[in-house]
């Protein structure tokens, strides 16, 4: 098991009304080449019936945070620190047996890629209905009844005769429908949808989303949702935590960060973006650089080597040398002033999104 350890000097738990609160979350993972600093100092709360959306590129904590949640990480590379409480229980130092009396049932996650997380070996029905039999004792007939309303109500045409099928005769968008089936059997007031939509077309990612949204509504879960699409974030979250370098660097409301964004690298996802009705000709404007090396990452604010803002902070403050903080609730860790902020993202920001 994956040990959890508190923090000395963590924050107090602000969110302690939270269905979900995270403290001063922490994750090391032990590699041949050095300790890789995945995740650093984050926190964060889940409301129920409300939507966390969480941004970033690739190797910026987003999913790594996530399993730490459930318990997943292999225990013998990793050392995990902070405070996990879910629905009042702690989950820092909980046993593998407690884990597994939550997962699937209390909290559930859809992983990215169905095709790989489901098993080719057994049917579609055969693994939405294992959870629920694992978690209810029920039998074999009433696990099978079960999958066959979850394939249903997910929008599997003829649950029938389909719940007898196995992965690869499943259409991509059929398998990610049979994931979300898998997570929900058991009602989880915990959803982590892992990039849920990534692989598909549009018209399957709209359905997919829309499917989430109205199963929310039913079952009344809290859900993350990782992605590196603020498009799909802004139909999706409540709220938003973006993420780089292992550590969040902005978070509101997804009408505040969208509307009006303070970090210079939320700035740099939205300029990458490609406008509906905008000009075919214009070219998208990429984030110059790479992420950082989280086996030794930057001092300083952590995107210092990539931002085109780096120069422009106060005197006597060094984003080289300073890591900037993220303030409790709306803000942005970042060196510039709510001044420059708002006119930096008027004036070159803005006429960039179109």
């Amino acid at each position: 098991m994956t040990t959890l350890t508190k923090t000395e000097g963590a924050p107090s738990p602000t969110g302690a009304g939270s269905f979900l609160s995270v403290r001063d979350l922490h994750v090391r993972f032990s590699t041949e080449d050095g300790i890789v600093k995945a995740v650093n100092n984050l926190s964060f709360d889940v409301e129920r019936g409300k939507t966390l959306g969480i941004v970033g590129e690739s190797g910026s904590g987003k999913s790594v945070t996530n399993l730490a949640i459930l318990g997943l990480h292999n225990p013998r590379s990793t050392e995990i620190t902070g405070e996990i409480t879910l629905d009042g229980q702690e989950l820092t130092g909980a046993s593998e047996k407690t884990m597994e009396s939550l997962r699937g049932n209390k909290m559930a996650m859809i992983f990215q890629d169905p095709l790989t997380a489901l098993s080719p070996y057994y049917t579609i029905g055969r693994q939405i209905g294992e959870p629920f039999r694992k978690h209810t004792g029920a039998s074999k007939r009433e696990a099978r009844e079960r999958a066959i309303e979850m394939l249903e109500k997910v929008g599997i045409p003829h649950p029938k005769t389909r719940v007898d099928d196995y992965p690869h005769q499943f259409s991509g968008g059929m398998r990610q429908r049979a994931m979300i089936a898998m997570a929900l059997v058991c009602d989880p007031d915990l959803l982590i949808a892992d990039e849920p939509t990534t692989a598909l077309d549009v018209t399957v990612q709209a359905q997919i989303l829309d499917l989430l949204k109205d199963l929310q509504q039913e079952f009344g879960s809290a859900i993350i949702f990782i992605t590196h699409d603020l498009g799909v974030i802004a139909n999706m979250a409540d709220d938003i935590m973006v993420m780089y370098g292992g550590r969040a660097v902005e978070r509101g409301t997804t009408g505040e960060v969208l509307r009006a964004p303070q970090h210079p690298y939320t700035w740099g996802l939205l300029s990458s973006m490609p406008r509906l009705g905008g000009d075919v000709s214009q070219k998208l404007r990429p984030i110059e650089g790479t992420p950082p090396s989280l086996l030794n990452p930057p001092s300083g604010c952590p995107f210092h080597p990539r931002c085109e803002f780096k120069d422009k902070v106060p005197g006597g403050v060094s984003c080289t040398g300073d890591r900037p903080l993220l303030p409790e609730g709306r803000g942005a860790a970042c060196h510039l002033t709510p001044e420059q902020k708002r006119t930096y993202f008027i004036e070159q920001i803005k006429p960039r999104l179109g």
